[in-house]
């Protein structure tokens, strides 16, 4: 394995399971400013309200919140700023078509280095159902006292 091929997760949005039932996922670059890359090496990003969204021909990563760099000044960034998606045109016709499908959105689940390049892994999502998230509970409340036995 080379260097490139390393990932090191910065942070991963775990409510998007429980809220979401899973369907597709994509790997996509991201435009980013060096405080806010900088940022992200420490960690700092939270992905809970976080989706992305169409605007024209191009996908934007919305209300994902990555924090100001500590000892960045004037030229800091605004933590919730909307970020491009890089992705290529045959996958976005893609992803464009199942988004307008009723009821799908597309969500983060998780933030990481790939080598020194920043990638995001995006899902498209239907959203779950209340007696669906009892289930998921159920499910996992079993799973935990089997591993107990």
């Amino acid at each position: 394995m080379s260097d490139t091929d390393k990932i090191k997760v910065i942070g991963t949005n775990r409510k998007a399971n429980f809220l979401y039932e899973i369907l597709n996922r994509y790997e996509a670059g991201l435009v980013l400013l060096g405080t806010e890359v900088k940022s992200l090496r420490e960690s700092k990003v939270n992905l809970q309200d976080a989706y992305a969204r169409f605007f024209g021909k191009e996908l934007w990563l919305m209300n994902c919140h990555i924090s100001e760099f500590t000892y960045g000044n004037i030229n800091n960034h605004d933590p919730l700023r909307k970020r491009k998606l890089l992705f290529n045109k045959r996958e976005l016709k893609k992803i464009r078509a199942q988004l307008e499908e009723k009821g799908l959105t597309m969500v983060p689940t998780k933030i990481y280095f790939k080598g020194s390049i920043v990638k995001i892994e995006l899902a498209i999502a239907r959203g779950k159902k209340m007696y669906d998230k009892r289930q998921s509970i159920k499910q996992r409340e079993t799973e935990r006292k089997l591993k107990r036995i």
